[in-house]
């Protein structure tokens, strides 16, 4: 049985974008454009609930409250286009489990709703070829933390990896080198982010097939016509 989830976003452009990324994620979605229609819908208790923080009528603080109240172990994520640090600190003393600052990629929704839903619930998909991303002639399992080009595997790193899965599953999207540096090494790196352009060209090497394009002053984008 899929895994409800309760989107409340009053941008309805980004509210039907990212509905349709969790629906193709196989999430069963309801989404909201305002905070008092969701606050009717606190103890229907979907398995996550994902906020906006500025809401029409009724913000995303209350609405977390409200959830809390309900059932402490609701999982939620927020966004917030507003001051990070702030919302951020705002929303852990509130109870929220992770926290997205605008503009983000849907991607990065889906890779911290997914790792967020097998935490808390446990992996119930099952081990199935969507674990594996094809792109040209190369093949990704992200289950054996492999690429192969053919029959030939190509030995990367731990780090090398990681940032080749992350640019795979952002196909066609510009990735900035701050949103690499988060998703690969980590919130906690504090080291310089030259690192991302030494694996990159490292990576270039290595996967020479594909076409990782430089963003000069921002980031990268893997680009792949299907």
């Amino acid at each position: 049985m899929p895994k409800r989830v309760y989107l409340v976003e009053d941008e309805k452009s980004l509210n039907i974008l990212l509905e349709k990324y969790l629906q193709r994620e196989g999430y069963d979605v309801t989404t909201f454009s305002d905070g008092l229609s969701a606050l009717e819908r606190i103890s229907d208790e979907p398995d996550l609930w994902i906020l906006d923080i500025m809401l029409p009528g009724v913000d995303g603080y209350s609405i977390i409250k409200a959830v809390k109240e309900n059932n402490k172990n609701t999982p939620v994520i927020f966004m917030s286009a507003r001051n990070e640090e702030l919302d951020r600190v705002v929303g852990l003393e509130l109870g929220s489990d992770d926290y997205l600052s605008k503009p983000f990629l849907p991607r990065e929704l889906i890779i911290r709703t997914n790792k967020l839903m097998e935490r808390l619930y446990g992996n119930e998909k099952e081990d199935t070829d969507s674990e594996t991303i094809n792109i040209g002639e190369y093949r990704i399992s992200n289950k054996q933390r492999t690429v192969f080009l053919g029959d030939t595997e190509i030995q990367l790193t731990k780090m090398e990896f990681e940032l080749l899965n992350y640019l795979a599953e952002n196909k066609n999207n510009v990735i900035s080198r701050e949103q690499i540096l988060t998703r690969v090494w980590g919130e906690d790196y504090f080291g310089s982010d030259r690192v991302v352009d030494d694996t990159i060209r490292r990576l270039r090497k290595k996967v020479d097939q594909l076409n990782i394009e430089t963003l000069y002053g921002y980031g990268y984008k893997l680009v792949h016509k299907s």
